[in-house]
């Protein structure tokens, strides 16, 4: 019998779908056989993206710096600028010192995050019924709720319930009307019928109960959607405002959205004794009214870069897939 020695292959060498990727790069398509945007392509892609966020950038900069302006300055530029003569601040010293915008901001943070907690709060406990086979009435329930992404109730009966339940001119019409969302409970349960049954039957085989199971087991499980559907749900609440219109004639429970589309959209003046026993001097209404802008931006601006991370793993993990 001879003697053959056994050929090694080269660990080092190239695989075939490596040497097909790196013929593909050199030809200008991706790995995924797109063709690779040329030096044109590129460009214009760049002037595109380029064009807007300038749109949006260049808007946004004039708020600020009509904000931080002075009288004489938004005199000379017209009402608008797009850059201060100075860093002038009192705008929002004077309607943050207490009066009518101090109270609604303090209504709005209030209505948030309380509508925020109990909207999560019942949404993931309809889900997780909803997600359960066995559950009770689980097929008209989640019937119910997809006519409800269809149909709405209208406006007429919509207010002659809340009237009848007795929540006109009350905080929780801002809230219970806009409790449930079909869409972020439909979200909710499609996550949770993609978290695997074993883990399901095993917490059952330890003698936990359902209430456990969702709170020790599928919550944790959860936060990544938890924290999108939250953010939509916050987002939605700060920024309502027909609710209020709609359902306080009390002046003193409006929320921030309301008050500002009264003096920036309505064009209202700001007076003394709306922005609060503190201010000496009345900062010019272009500064005051963007400065109220800057203040319903703001809370929202600073929660978003820290779920961003989650809203792929949160919508595209309980996204229906074909």
């Amino acid at each position: 019998m001879s003697n053959v020695t056994p050929v090694r292959p080269d660990v080092n060498a190239p695989t075939t779908s490596t040497t097909r990727s790196l013929r593909g790069r050199r030809r200008g398509t991706l790995e995924n056989g797109q063709q690779a945007p040329n030096g044109g392509e590129r460009l214009l892609i760049g002037v595109v993206l380029a064009v807007c966020t300038a749109a949006v950038m260049i808007p946004f900069l004039g708020i600020i710096s009509t904000s931080l302006s002075t009288s004489e300055h938004l005199n000379q530029a017209g009402g608008f600028t797009l850059w201060p003569d100075g860093f002038h601040i009192g705008a929002y010293v004077s309607i943050l010192t207490g009066g009518v915008v101090t109270r609604a901001l303090l209504v709005s943070i209030g209505v948030t995050t309380v509508g925020t907690l109990l909207s999560l709060a019942v949404s993931s406990m309809m889900a997780f019924g909803l997600s359960r086979p066995g559950s009770l009435l689980h097929k008209p329930i989640l019937l119910v709720l997809l006519f409800s992404l269809l149909f709405s109730p209208g406006l007429i009966p919509l207010y002659l319930t809340v009237k009848q339940v007795g929540l006109l001119n009350s905080y929780w019409s801002l809230i219970l009307p806009g409790l449930i969302s079909a869409f972020n409970v439909i979200v909710l349960r499609a996550f949770f019928m993609n978290i695997p049954n074993e883990l399901f039957e095993s917490a059952r085989l330890d003698g936990a109960s359902d209430w456990h199971i969702f709170t020790r087991l599928v919550l944790p499980l959860s936060k990544a959607v938890l924290a999108v559907i939250g953010l939509f749900y916050a987002v939605g609440y700060w920024n309502s405002f027909f609710n209020a219109l709609l359902y306080l004639s009390d002046q003193s429970k409006w929320p921030l959205t309301l008050v500002m589309r009264t003096y920036v959209l309505d064009n209202a003046q700001l007076s003394q004794g709306d922005l609060g026993a503190a201010v000496d001097a009345l900062p010019p209404q272009p500064a005051l009214q963007m400065a109220m802008l800057i203040i319903a931006i703001f809370p929202i601006l600073c929660v978003y870069p820290f779920l961003q991370k989650h809203f792929t793993t949160g919508m595209l993990t309980g996204a229906v897939k074909g």
